[in-house]
């Protein structure tokens, strides 16, 4: 069984990596909406190829620190270095730019581009040692999309936005993908198939933070998890040992 260390006031430290292997190093991230404050002091590591899942009840703080690393909330402390660079008080666009890709709660789907429109708008390049996420990939791993490659985006069902929204941010090429809830409200269907390409974003070893209720699947799909409660950090570790920690399902509430 794992060793999981409970919050202090400067919050849980993950297992130390070589600095040379991250991807993401956040330390003692604090944020506020007004006057509550929502994250303590949160430490936060991803490796090159890592994924790493984030669990919590609703409203533990998951999506808030999502959005303070992005630069998103505008209340915030903390260090935060991404590819070796300082991204503290960077804006969304800088960090970005740097690499990272976000797939956030609600999709956020262009309604009055057409699929091709949504899925180029933020396109970069293959690079040619790579495989990357050209659009003809993106299509033959979203059939639907391809079939809709002139709807507009508002014209898509759920189920075909949060496919867009994956595709399009897989289009940038990036070193670090973080997917927040992605199968949120989708038919059963449609979540085996997204769990599909986030199995394939992994085997292509782009390093992952995914945020979803399925905790058991979560586990399945990472190397680390990590569990939030009221904005502190209270169980890290393998994700293959953490399944089988009993804390974990008080901190879930199963």
């Amino acid at each position: 069984m794992p060793t999981f260390r409970l919050p202090t006031s400067g919050g849980i430290k993950l297992n130390p990596r070589p600095m040379h292997d991250l991807i993401l190093d956040a330390k003692g991230i604090h944020a506020w909406y007004g006057s509550s404050h929502i994250l303590h002091g949160i430490d936060l590591q991803i490796a090159r190829g890592e994924t790493l899942g984030l669990l919590g009840r609703n409203g533990m703080g998951k999506s808030t620190l999502i959005r303070s690393l992005l630069g998103h909330v505008s209340q915030r402390d903390g260090h935060v270095i991404l590819f070796g660079q300082d991204v503290s008080r960077s804006r969304p666009h800088e960090i970005a730019r740097r690499g990272v890709a976000y797939v956030p709660e609600g999709r956020g789907v262009f309604p009055n581009l057409s699929v091709r429109e949504n899925l180029v708008m933020a396109s970069r390049p293959v690079q040619a040692s790579t495989k990357g996420w050209a659009l003809e990939r993106v299509l033959a791993t979203f059939p639907r999309l391809a079939e809709r490659i002139n709807h507009l985006g508002s014209q898509l069902s759920g189920g075909e936005q949060q496919m867009l929204s994956i595709g399009r941010a897989l289009m940038t090429q990036p070193d670090l993908m973080i997917l927040d809830e992605a199968t949120e409200g989708l038919a059963p269907l449609i979540v085996a198939e997204i769990w599909k390409v986030i199995n394939t974003i992994r085997e292509d070893g782009i390093a992952t933070l995914i945020v979803d209720r399925d905790y058991r699947k979560v586990l399945a799909q990472s190397d680390r998890a990590v569990v939030l409660q009221k904005g502190q950090v209270v169980l890290s570790g393998k994700a293959s040992s953490l399944g089988e920690s009993p804390e974990l399902a008080a901190y879930l509430g199963l």
